[in-house]
């Protein structure tokens, strides 16, 4: 798993910042972002080394929240070759290998496209795809309308990568006015310098960043930092 240790000069300046002291479960949902088989599973172009090792920490927060009943989110990344959701032709160009790859295993009924069978699933849960790396735009999913309409402020963002799609959907949501919590542990990307790297980022501007643990107590109705 990636260590995880924020210089002490993040922390001081965080402090100047908003921070989450409450979570209301209820108005709240945990986005769990594309552990699909093509992210997790060894030998794809992307395979996300420490991915595997969220899953416990994704399926703890999933469970809990789910038990005080809040939304848990398992956001799918999709490919398809329709609009809106079609990636533009400069985008998917041949030099872009990674593009190419991807437009094969992450097409709706791909295999490598299903959510990795060690993640705890149940049927209240959302499956959503999504054709960005964030969900939050019209060219990417109808998560926005759909977190509205079932009532939700507070998100918990999770899975991989932790500086591609965990970031851009934390960033978005932000801007949408939703308060954020980003799981330090229960993210992942392709290098521990990445992962720290983007922690630091959103945590000096962005999202409270706070462990696993962390966010369970938020959840649980204790407010340890």
């Amino acid at each position: 798993m990636h260590p995880v240790d924020l210089p002490e000069w993040v922390a001081q300046r965080r402090k100047m910042l908003p921070a989450i002291h409450d979570v209301e479960p209820r108005s709240t949902a945990l986005l769990v972002i594309d552990l699909q088989r093509y992210f997790v599973d060894p030998g794809h172009p992307v395979t996300v080394p420490n991915a595997i090792e969220v899953v416990p920490h994704v399926n703890r927060l999933a469970r809990v929240l789910r038990e005080r009943g809040g939304q848990v989110v398992w956001l799918r990344h999709t490919f398809r070759d329709t609009k809106p959701f079609a990636v533009p032709a400069w985008y998917a160009g041949p030099d872009s290998a990674y593009v190419q790859a991807s437009r094969e295993n992450l097409r709706p009924g791909a295999a490598n496209h299903e959510l990795h069978a060690s993640l705890d699933t149940t049927a209240s849960d959302w499956i959503v795809d999504k054709h960005r790396f964030s969900p939050f735009l019209s060219s990417s999913s109808n998560l926005d309308e759909q977190l509205r309409t079932r009532g939700i402020d507070t998100l918990i963002i999770s899975g991989t990568l932790t500086n591609c799609c965990c970031e851009c959907s934390a960033r978005d949501a932000v801007m949408l006015d939703y308060r954020v919590l980003f799981a330090a542990d229960a993210t992942a990307a392709l290098t521990d310098a990445e992962h720290q790297a983007s922690l630091m980022n959103l945590a000096l501007t962005f999202v409270d960043v706070r462990p696993t643990a962390g966010i369970l107590d938020l959840i649980e109705g204790r407010h340890r930092r």
